[in-house]
């Protein structure tokens, strides 16, 4: 992993942490599903637009289509959809600490359904993972946490791991931003009829506040952090890729004390560290002890 990639790597991360301090900020004013299908449109325009000035093609093939779709579907309909439903209910902090245990969740996954073998450090990496989990949420339930949040960010974290395997479709296209855009299209599109069914009228406390979360939203996470990714898995493959997922909780929680002032006590920062250890564990026990050729750089 050379030190582009690191960076590459490094800068996904905040970015995505970040994202659920934004978010937060506008589920407090807007309706989440609304605002969402409003950052999706948004989003795919700048980013279909700025692919054809590009020269990239709407010509993509069948694996580009099945990214485009399922990525659009699990990680944004679905994964994002459930988590800006949470918010409402749950802190920034306790959504990004529940998403970021997606690589522990592949992990188990693995093994449970398909047999695979965990070295002995993804196994102590999981039980870290559980236990920084816990720390957190136990303290936290004494403090009034939502259940009814926790279980829409479980459900939106299941989502984001599908929406992980799917990004491998897309690795080395040169329709990169083209596939960013289109994805957040579909996002759009599937999320359009449940906010007017459960959102219509419902009203929008505007301001610039929630004008700069959202414009953040749509054009940091929603199109830069996005197509971070899916170079960075392009360049170093998915399972590299994901071991960045081990700063994810100590950024989301860090960046939702400092702007939103949410709760950072002792067992946050130290739930905070066990967790992102144990991703940090599981992903290096994934990565294979005798790497293949390295693959021609994307540039």
């Amino acid at each position: 992993m050379d030190i582009k990639a690191i960076a590459m790597g490094v800068s996904f991360a905040l970015l995505w942490a970040s994202a659920f301090t934004a978010t937060r900020i506008a589920v407090l004013a807007a309706p989440p599903l609304t605002a969402l299908v409003l950052r999706f449109a948004l989003s795919a325009i700048i980013a279909i637009g700025f692919a054809r000035a590009l020269g990239q093609s709407w010509r993509l093939s069948r694996a580009e289509w099945r990214t485009v779709l399922l990525f659009g579907l699990c990680q944004n309909a679905l994964y994002l959809g459930f988590a800006w439903v949470a918010m409402q209910y749950v802190e920034a902090s306790v959504s990004a600490i529940i998403a970021s245990t997606m690589p522990l969740i592949v992990a188990f996954l693995g093994w449970a359904i398909h047999g695979e073998r965990l070295r002995p450090m993804a196994v102590v990496g999981l039980i870290a993972g559980v236990i920084g989990v816990t720390i957190i949420m136990g303290v936290r339930l004494k403090h009034g946490l939502d259940l009814h949040g926790v279980f829409l960010c479980v459900c939106s974290v299941i989502a984001l791991t599908f929406a992980t395997l799917a990004a491998r479709g897309a690795g080395g296209s040169r329709n990169m931003m083209m596939i960013v855009g289109l994805q957040m299209a579909v996002g759009a599109v599937v999320l359009l009829l449940p906010a007017l069914l459960w959102e219509w009228n419902r009203p929008v406390a505007w301001s610039g506040e929630l004008i700069g979360a959202m414009l953040y939203s749509v054009l940091v996470p929603g199109i830069i952090a996005t197509w971070i990714w899916f170079l960075l898995v392009a360049r170093i493959g998915a399972v590299r890729a994901a071991t960045f997922h081990f700063l994810s909780p100590i950024f989301g929680v860090a960046i939702a004390a400092a702007l939103l002032g949410e709760r950072f006590g002792a067992s946050d920062v130290i739930g905070a560290l066990i967790v992102a250890a144990g991703i940090l564990m599981v992903q290096l026990a994934r990565i294979p002890a005798t790497p293949a050729a390295p693959a021609p750089a994307v540039r």
